[in-house]
């Protein structure tokens, strides 16, 4: 076999992902090239590589998407080899060709084994044909709207609509009804078509609570293949994955042994060469069934390198230099239980839309391996992914390695951009995820999961009477009065201000009213909710403050910016507006102004309607995507569509009136 030895490699991603590959090439002795589009000039991946070269706008398909955009900055920065980390053009085999035909090492798969196990149709023919058990379905040749309708009234509902490129959840549908076909099609297609260039989809039968079980495997161009155990990836939201972990609590010794086989099986059926993953899901009875092959490195591949000791992204390099396997089989050996959560930029108070905007504070937790590219004063972009860090903890057992990361996500303070991170604690702490029983239908549908969303949601009274004193103690332009009893600073107010002081805060969408008095030099009440606690000031930092209330020493971490206030405590997080001093908002009229705003920062991707459409209060009318998700954006109220202002292809801002309704005197429904 010809050995390809390379000195330098570039890394074809960028943030969190680029970071991590570069730690280990760099390890290895070989230089580093990272690229950048023009929102990423400086980020952390970009500073961190030896060379860097722009390659393009802020979109991906001006940027990290663009293979020659790409391919030009390998050649122009004199790399050897191109890494394509995950995500981007990871599994894109015409990526893999170019590489190949300008001289460059690609640290992946050939473009032919790429190509076999990206269209999810040839991928279950090739499958199918190895003796892999597969998830009934459709993917013959015409995959037309009329035959796909036809071909899923056949399967029998609920049906899964699957994109044949790309993974990621992306293109993915759950139907339950023929009427719902068409809309979750359409929707599919779109999405599928931004994600990975192609609208084409496949039908599934769709399994309902089953575990989601993928094997890591690895070859070599020798003919060696291994298998690193399987990692469950059963807690997911809209198809996404949230947590992960190895092994699975669901599998045992002679599971894994079976698992670990077929993987093989499905490796073998093809001419592969380095990372993969075979995906599987498991039903209870213990049938699995193949779901797909992801050609690269996962997200979440840090589970297995926690219990084998092991680093793949070095694997992956020395595999691609020309290097056999560095383990047989029979010498992989698993140690104790590893999870990882994915902190995501989105707010759970409005069903987990993507958010972008400047993280303030950033302090990531210590004692386990966080793998991020975050600081204070990071921007999240509106263009990419909404995974913005990852939490891996390790452990002895599995209750041992779920403590110790619920003490990190507990310790870990993101602030200024809404995040999961409370969400993922009550993922970790729910009844159903601690005895290991989660599967796929723990976040979907209206059960634990829609009542967990809910409890993330809801507003704690006592923590909006910490938001209290916090704007309470940081008074802005007042000068500091001198150090508390055990030091810090208090903030000192006019004489007016010593009295008891009435304030309005916006939280959540509401407006709570609180009353804040100061009752002695380095203690201050606060009356909320028709409770009255009192807070003694032991030390104020410029982003914490401790405190003691009802005889327990406690300490609360914020952000203050103006009139907008965000703090962490005990896990729990909130973001509150004070407006003591603005006036009263106007009331408006039942279903709004009529004004339909854009939700979030993003491209359109579809305008449904058009002005003089008469519509329905919740019908479709714009389809924006941010940060690889689409969200459609529906009418506040019936009416007619008096104004569109934007046209596919658009980029909006958040909270941009992209469409108004009118309802004129006379104006019915529907007639």
């Amino acid at each position: 076999m010809k050995a390809t030895p390379f000195a330098s490699v570039l890394v074809a991603n960028r943030g969190e992902i680029a970071l991590r590959v570069m730690r280990s090439a760099r390890r290895l002795g070989l230089a580093t090239i990272a690229v950048h589009s023009s929102a990423d000039a400086g980020a952390p991946h970009v500073r961190a590589a030896d060379r860097a070269v722009a390659i393009g706008g802020a979109l991906p398909a001006e940027s990290y998407l663009s293979i020659d955009a790409v391919i030009a900055a390998a050649q122009a920065s004199g790399a050897d080899a191109v890494h394509p980390g995950y995500g981007f053009l990871a599994e894109n085999a015409d990526f893999a060709r170019a590489c190949r035909d300008a001289g460059l090492v690609f640290v992946g798969p050939s473009a032919e084994a790429i190509a076999a196990m990206g269209d999810k149709a040839d991928a279950k023919r090739l499958m199918r044909a190895a003796g892999v058990p597969c998830i009934p379905g459709y993917d013959g040749a015409d995959r037309s709207d009329a035959v796909l309708a036809t071909e899923a009234g056949r399967i029998g509902y609920p049906v899964m609509i699957k994109a044949t490129a790309g993974g990621g959840g992306r293109g993915m549908r759950r139907v339950e009804n023929a009427a719902s076909f068409a809309a979750a099609l359409r929707s599919a297609r779109s999405e599928a078509r931004s994600a990975f260039g192609s609208d084409d989809v496949i039908l599934e039968r769709a399994l309902s609570a089953v575990r989601h079980v993928e094997v890591q495997v690895f070859a070599d161009r020798f003919g060696n293949v291994v298998h690193l155990g399987e990692r469950d990836c059963s807690v997911q939201r809209r198809h996404q994955k949230l947590i992960e972990e190895a092994p699975s609590p669901g599998v045992d010794a002679a599971l894994r042994e079976r698992l670990g086989a077929a993987a093989l099986t499905a490796v073998r059926a093809m001419a592969y060469e380095g990372a993969g993953t075979i995906e599987f899901l498991l039903e209870a009875s213990g049938a699995f069934h193949f779901m797909e092959m992801n050609t690269r490195l996962q997200v979440e591949h840090p589970v297995t390198e926690a219990i084998t000791g092991l680093d793949l992204v070095e694997w992956q390099l020395r595999v691609a230099a020309g290097e056999a396997l560095p383990l047989r089989q029979d010498a992989v050996r698993f140690e104790g239980h590893a999870i990882e959560v994915r902190l995501c930029a989105e707010d759970p108070a409005r069903d987990f839309m993507p958010q972008s905007g400047t993280v303030a504070l950033w302090r990531p937790p210590r004692g386990v391996r966080a793998e991020h590219a975050l600081h204070d004063g990071a921007w999240i972009a509106p263009w990419y992914d909404s995974m913005i860090a990852k939490v891996v903890a390790h452990g002895v057992d599995r209750e041992a390695a779920r403590r110790r990361l619920v003490v990190a996500i507990e310790n870990l303070v993101v602030l200024g951009v809404p995040t999961n991170r409370a969400h993922l604690l009550g993922c970790l702490e729910a009844p159903v995820f601690v005895a290991g029983a989660a599967t796929t239908a723990f976040l979907n549908g209206d059960g634990e999961g829609a009542a967990l969303a809910a409890r993330t949601g809801a507003v704690d009274p006592r923590l909006v009477a910490l938001a209290a004193l916090l704007l309470f103690q940081t008074g802005g332009a007042f000068p500091a009065a001198g150090p508390c009893a055990n030091g810090g600073a208090l903030y000192s107010r006019p004489l007016a201000h010593r009295l008891p002081l009435p304030m309005r805060l916006a939280v959540a969408g509401t407006t709570q009213a609180a009353t804040v008095a100061r009752v002695a030099a380095d203690a201050v009440s606060v009356a909320i909710d028709g409770a009255t606690r009192r807070y003694d000031v032991i030390q104020q930092h410029e982003d914490s403050l401790v405190f003691s209330c009802e005889g327990l020493e406690d300490r609360v971490r914020f952000v203050r910016a103006s009139d907008r206030l965000w703090l962490q405590h005990r896990g729990r997080d909130l973001v509150v507006d004070d407006r003591s001093y603005a006036a009263p908002p106007k009331a408006e009229a039942a279903g709004g102004d009529g004004r339909v705003r854009a939700a979030l920062n993003g491209r359109v991707v579809a305008v449904l309607v058009r002005p003089g459409d008469r519509v329905e209060s919740g019908q479709p009318l714009i389809t924006v995507e941010a940060m690889k998700i689409e969200h459609v954006h529906s009418a506040p109220r019936a009416g007619a569509v008096a104004e569109v202002r934007v046209a596919a292809g658009a980029q909006v801002a958040a909270g941009e009136i992209v469409a108004v309704i009118d309802a004129p005197p006379g104006f019915e429904a529907g007639a």
